[in-house]
C-alpha cells in the first residue's frame, strides 16, 4: 500500500475518535472517553487480566470470567499470591489454558516489579505478553502512542487501504499499516476505537458500511468489495485424534490426576486416559492398567472437542464402585468440587458423559 499523506490520517483519527465518543461500547474495564479525557486512567491490572483474556475469546465469554476474577483476586498482589491450582479452576472453561499459567507467573513478575512498567519493552519482558497485548496495555493503561493490532484491526485497515497481503503471513504489513495512526493524542482511546469499529461495525459478515465514520475513505466501500477482505491464506483441513477415556466414578466422586505443566491443557486434571494418537482405538487396545478387563465397563458416547489445531474424538467408558480404588497418580475430586476445580471443558465434557451412560445403563 501506498504511504497516506499525514493531513489523511489526522482526518481519519479525528473522525474516528469522534465516532468512539459517541458510540463506545461500555465494557467493566473500559474508562469511558469522556472520563478518560477528563484524566482518569484505567487500573493497568484490569487492562491486562481483560487483554489476556480476551485472546481468541469474544466480549460476551469474558465478562462473566473478569467479574468472577476480580471479586476473588481485586488487585494484582492478590492473583500473584494465589495459588497457581485456585487460578486454573476459576479459568476452566475459558480455555486456552496456557494463558491461565502465564497469567499467574504474569502477575508475580508483575507485582515483583511494583506494578505493570508503563513501556512498551517492559510490558514485553513480562510472561505471557506477546506484541498484541504489550501495545494494547501501553496505549490503553498508559497513553503511550501505539496501536495494537489484533483481527479486528486487521480487517478495518485491510478494507481501508486494500491491502492485498494474506494473513496471517502479512501481519508485519498490517503492524506497518497501524504505526501510521500512532500518535500522541489520545492513544488509548483510538486503540479502543478502532478495536470496536472492527467489533461492531466492520465485521466479518453484515458490515454496517452505511454507519462507518471511515466510508467516506475506505477503498473496498467504494468498489463494493468489502467482503473479499482481509485476504487469507487457504487453510489445512483440521486433523482428527482420537483417545479413549476411562470415567470412575463413585457416589461421591470421580478419579482425577494432574496433567504436566508443559504441553496443552498444561496443570489442568483429567480422567484415566489413553494417548491421544492420529488412528482410533481397537478393543483391544484398550485393556490397558487403567481399564480393568475384570471390570464391568459401560461403554459410552464418543465426546468430540475441538482445539485450535486439530478436532480430538474421545470414546468414553464409565465404571461406578461403591468406592473408587486408588490408581498410581491419581486422586479423588469430590462431585461437589466439579463446577469449581480446574477441570478443563474437555474434562468436564467427559465426565458429564460418562454420568449419562450410568444413568442410561441403570435406567434403560
Amino acid at each position: 500500500m501506498d504511504k497516506p499523506p499525514p493531513d489523511m490520517i489526522a482526518v481519519l483519527r479525528h473522525q474516528l475518535l469522534a465516532w468512539y465518543d459517541a458510540h463506545a461500547r461500555q465494557l467493566p474495564w473500559r474508562v469511558p472517553p469522556a472520563e478518560g479525557q477528563a484524566g482518569r486512567r484505567p487500573d493497568p491490572y484490569h487492562v491486562w487480566l481483560s487483554e489476556i483474556m480476551l485472546q481468541q475469546t469474544g466480549v460476551v465469554t469474558v465478562k462473566p470470567y473478569f467479574a468472577a476474577f476480580l471479586a476473588r483476586y481485586p488487585k494484582l498482589e492478590d492473583l500473584a499470591a494465589a495459588p497457581l491450582d485456585d487460578v486454573l479452576g476459576l479459568w476452566a472453561g475459558l480455555g486456552y489454558y496456557a494463558r491461565a499459567r502465564n497469567l499467574h507467573a504474569g502477575a508475580k513478575a508483575a507485582a515483583a516489579m511494583g506494578g505493570f512498567p508503563a513501556s512498551l519493552t517492559g510490558l514485553l519482558a513480562i510472561k505471557g505478553i506477546g506484541p498484541y497485548t504489550a501495545a494494547a496495555v501501553a496505549a490503553i493503561a498508559f497513553d503511550l502512542p501505539h496501536v495494537p493490532v489484533d483481527g479486528n484491526v486487521e480487517r478495518v485497515l485491510s478494507r481501508l487501504w486494500l491491502i492485498e497481503a494474506a494473513l496471517p503471513a502479512a501481519k508485519p504489513i498490517f503492524r506497518d499499516a497501524a504505526s501510521k495512526f500512532e500518535d500522541p493524542h489520545r492513544p488509548g482511546d483510538f486503540a479502543q476505537a478502532i478495536m470496536d469499529l472492527g467489533a461492531t461495525i466492520c465485521t466479518p459478515r453484515n458490515h454496517a458500511c452505511g454507519l462507518c465514520p471511515w466510508s467516506g475513505s475506505c477503498a473496498a466501500y467504494a468498489n463494493g468489495s468489502a467482503a473479499d477482505y482481509p485476504k487469507k491464506q487457504a487453510k489445512k483441513a483440521k486433523l482428527v485424534r482420537f483417545g479413549v477415556a476411562f470415567v470412575y466414578l463413585d457416589p461421591n466422586g470421580v478419579l482425577v490426576r494432574r496433567r504436566p505443566n508443559e504441553g496443552l491443557l498444561g496443570g489442568m486434571l483429567e480422567v484415566p486416559n489413553l494417548a491421544w494418537r492420529d488412528t482410533p482405538y481397537k478393543k483391544t487396545e484398550m485393556v490397558t492398567s487403567e481399564m480393568d478387563p475384570e471390570a464391568t465397563w459401560i461403554e459410552g458416547e464418543v465426546v468430540r472437542h475441538v482445539f485450535t489445531h486439530f478436532e480430538l474424538r474421545m470414546r468414553v467408558f464409565t465404571i461406578y464402585t461403591a468406592n473408587i480404588k486408588s490408581l498410581d497418580g491419581y486422586h479423588h475430586l469430590a462431585l461437589g468440587a466439579l463446577a469449581t476445580a480446574a477441570l478443563p471443558s474437555l474434562m468436564q465434557k467427559i465426565i458429564a458423559s460418562g454420568q449419562r451412560a450410568l444413568d442410561l445403563a441403570s435406567n434403560p
